[in-house]
Formats: C-alpha cells, structure tokens, sequence
C-alpha cells in the first residue's frame, strides 16, 4: 500500500493502528516510513507544531510503542502487534531470565532494573538512577537503544522545558518504561503465548498483507 499523507497528529495515530509498524525513517522497505509520508513543510515548521512534537501525543492517542526498533532507528508499533513483536525480539525471555543465561550485559541489567522498579522516568533519571553519570560511566545510549532492539523498554511520551511565559521550548525528553508498565496486563497477559517463531510468522504475513510489494528479505528487514 502506499502510505497517506500525514499532516497532523491524529492522523499519525490513526495510520500507527492501521498498519501496526510504522519506522521513522527510510529502511528496507522503499517508501515505508514517517519521512515518506510527511510533507517537507511539517518537519521544521516556522509556526506551530511539527513531525517531531506530534510524537508523544501520537503515542498517547493511539496508545502504541515508540522506541529504536528498527535497526537502531526509531518508529513506532502499535498496542495490537507489540506483544508479537517483543516476543520475536526476546526469543520468549522475560529480561530476568535472559541475564541469568548470559544473553543480557550488566549494563543492561543497571537501567532494566532501575526502570523496573520505578515505572517510569525520563532519560536524565534512568541515566542517573542507573549509574551512568560521571567520568568512565559512558555506553548509556548504546545500552538503552539494545534494549529497545529487544522488545524490554519502550518510550511512552516526551516532555519539554517550560519558560517563565508557560511556553514550552527546546527538544522533548524521552520518558521511558517497560511494556510491562506501558501496557499493563493487556501486554503480559499477550506477550509469552505464542512461541517466537508463531510471533515471527504472524508479523511477516501481516507486513506482506500492508507491503505487498516488498521482497521477504525486506519484510525481515523491518522484523529484525
């Protein structure tokens, strides 16, 4: 299909929930991604919102994923196919029982577990909170974006700084979560019941029905 204009971010929200995924930028697929689909005039605007202030209320509005899960590139996943998805990227692990097999790095475990056990916080705190700060504490963006990769963290909205006018100003701050907390029971109740693979073929038969003009090897471009 070829994806429709999007000029406001209703109908970001609207298209995430049609098509499932939606990567940010260009990828495997030719024509598949926000980029594509945005016209030039909304991605800098001289007045008014833009592509990159309609992602926290497209994620709110249409309750989705957010988060670096295309190749380390942003984009976004819808509520229904997450649980698909993160299946297939943990290979059926909760993060646990990945670190007790060797498969996740104490890195790893710092800001899972940090996020865990509070819920929800911005980039600053769970880079904080996660011992990442000072001097040789580096690896915090590469950490943060594998976990991403593998389906345990995903980004639920972005706040900015506010001026003494009220006026918001500068670039949103990520606030981050599990799809545990994200989602709630909807997602642990989906997400183990299936195995990887019958969660890798259902997203592959679905991104062929949305793509049909993709190749499978760039349908697993966007599967990972």
């Amino acid at each position: 299909m070829a994806l429709p204009l999007v000029e406001h971010e209703d109908e970001l929200a609207e298209l995430i929930n049609e098509i499932g995924f939606l990567p940010f930028f260009q990828n495997s697929v030719p024509g598949f991604s926000l980029k594509d689909c945005v016209p030039p005039e909304f991605w800098f605007p001289e007045e008014g919102d833009g592509v990159w202030e309609w992602k926290g209320p497209a994620i709110q509005l249409s309750g989705c994923a957010y988060g670096k899960f295309f190749k380390n590139k942003a984009g976004f996943i819808s509520r229904e196919w997450f649980p698909d998805f993160a299946n297939h990227r943990r290979d059926g692990y909760d993060f646990d029982a990945r670190y007790d097999d060797g498969l996740a790095s104490f890195k790893e475990k710092r800001i899972f577990d940090a996020l865990a056990a509070e819920g929800t916080m911005l980039s600053k705190e769970l880079r904080k909170r996660s011992g990442f700060v000072g001097e040789g504490k580096s690896g915090y963006d590469t950490t943060l974006t594998r976990l991403q990769m593998r389906g345990y963290i995903t980004t639920t909205d972005f706040e900015y700084a506010v001026d003494s006018k009220g006026n918001f100003y500068g670039w949103g701050i990520a606030r981050y979560a599990t799809p545990e907390a994200h989602f709630g029971g909807d997602f642990a109740d989906r997400v183990y019941i299936r195995t990887p693979a019958e969660s890798a073929r259902r997203i592959m038969e679905h991104l062929g029905k949305v793509l049909p003009q993709a190749t499978e090897e760039q349908l697993k471009g966007i599967l990972g």
